[in-house]
């Protein structure tokens, strides 16, 4: 079989520009209304949007590959970059790793990428690993790079990468074609165009021993920084985990040729919809603002422990919504006082109910309006 990096023509990926046109020219549009909004808010709203868009792709990012990390101990992570008091929770070192990517890519996205700097992504998520011998720096064993799935007796092999022995050549064109392609480069690409090879360019050359999924969607997210002049909030592994079979069948299905149009298409139609994902995620958090707002003074310490939970769901709440029960079990309080707590919140024009009885079921007044 040959793959993309054995074609006589790589790394000369080659696509249909036109396929392109109408989603380039929509990911400029609706980037530029994002931003827009974006600037009205205060400081504080806009740090809110910030950590909880960082702590969002920090966990799905990792979730992709099949990790799932604690997401009060990666928020606390973040929170400590930007400053701010956490208290003294343990947070373990592939949260903290990860967390500590994340804001580096948005603080630093134009920055230039070097070795060192793709190095230092690597130290910070395979912090605290033990099973890798190349940790911030290229792999260096001879055993073929695979990405396989199925029994250790007859694995099916989706991707070999290129031998380590090629990594310091391979990776050096990478950073120069990243360098080029950029857009104070001498030959830019179109955002989502760039973003998108820069994916699949770099997971083609799978560097590191683990990690490379993490960094290519980093390197996708700091090319689409670099082309709107600023910090990109873009949900794009949320939206990428919540499609993951489609993305993995996406990369197999381009990774034995040059001719990727179909991966692009793919990749962009992703990037516009982690755009439409991230400003529900911005109304959602401006809405809780405002909730938060009216409830302040109103509510007693069950009932702000239970409403603090809901808001964590995020924009698609609990499921089916809140049952008495799920209230009992999170605020610890007897049947009883459970159900007084839930109508006085009701009443107050903070929580909406519907059904009856068993089936009875709460939900945040997000869009209430006073």
């Amino acid at each position: 079989m040959v793959w993309n990096w054995q074609h006589p023509d790589w790394p000369a990926l080659r696509w249909d520009s036109s396929a392109l046109a109408m989603l380039e020219a929509q990911f400029l549009l609706r980037a530029g209304v994002q931003i827009g909004s974006v600037r009205h808010f205060d400081a504080d709203v806009h740090r809110s949007i910030t950590i909880e868009v960082l702590t969002g792709e920090a966990l799905k990012t990792s979730e992709i590959e099949g990790e799932i990390l604690n997401r009060d101990s990666v928020q606390s992570s973040i929170l400590r970059q930007f400053g701010l008091t956490t208290g003294n929770r343990r947070v373990q070192p592939t949260e903290r790793g990860i967390a500590n990517m994340m804001v580096d890519l948005y603080r630093h996205y134009d920055s230039p990428l070097t070795h060192d700097s793709l190095h230092g992504w690597h130290r910070m998520i395979a912090s605290g690993r033990t099973d890798i011998k190349d940790i911030g720096t290229y792999r260096s064993h001879d055993d073929p790079m695979q990405v396989a799935s199925g029994p250790i007796h007859k694995p099916k092999v989706h991707f070999e990468a290129p031998p380590s022995a090629e990594m310091t050549v391979q990776m050096a064109g990478f950073l120069q074609w990243f360098a080029s392609s950029a857009p104070d480069g001498d030959k830019p690409l179109p955002p989502l165009t760039r973003a998108g090879l820069a994916h699949l360019y770099f997971v083609s050359i799978h560097p590191y021993e683990d990690g490379n999924g993490r960094i290519s969607r980093a390197l996708a997210v700091k090319a689409l920084a670099q082309a709107i002049g600023q910090p990109a909030l873009l949900a794009l592994s949320h939206v990428i985990q919540r499609k993951r079979p489609a993305y993995y069948d996406a990369l197999e299905a381009n990774n034995k040729g040059v001719e990727i149009t179909g991966w692009l298409t793919y990749f962009a139609q992703i990037v516009l919809d982690a755009l439409d994902t991230t400003q529900v995620l911005i109304d959602f958090l401006i809405a809780k603002a405002k909730f938060y707002d009216r409830a302040r003074g109103a509510i007693n310490e069950r009932q702000e422990r239970v409403i603090e939970r809901m808001c964590r769901e995020g924009p698609d709440g609990f499921t089916g919504g809140l049952s008495a029960a799920n209230y009992i079990s999170i605020s610890g309080a007897a049947r009883a006082t459970a159900t007084r707590d839930l109508q006085d919140l009701v009443k107050k024009r903070l929580l909406t109910v519907a059904g009856a009885l068993k089936s009875t079921r709460y939900h945040l007044a997000l869009d209430a309006g006073y």
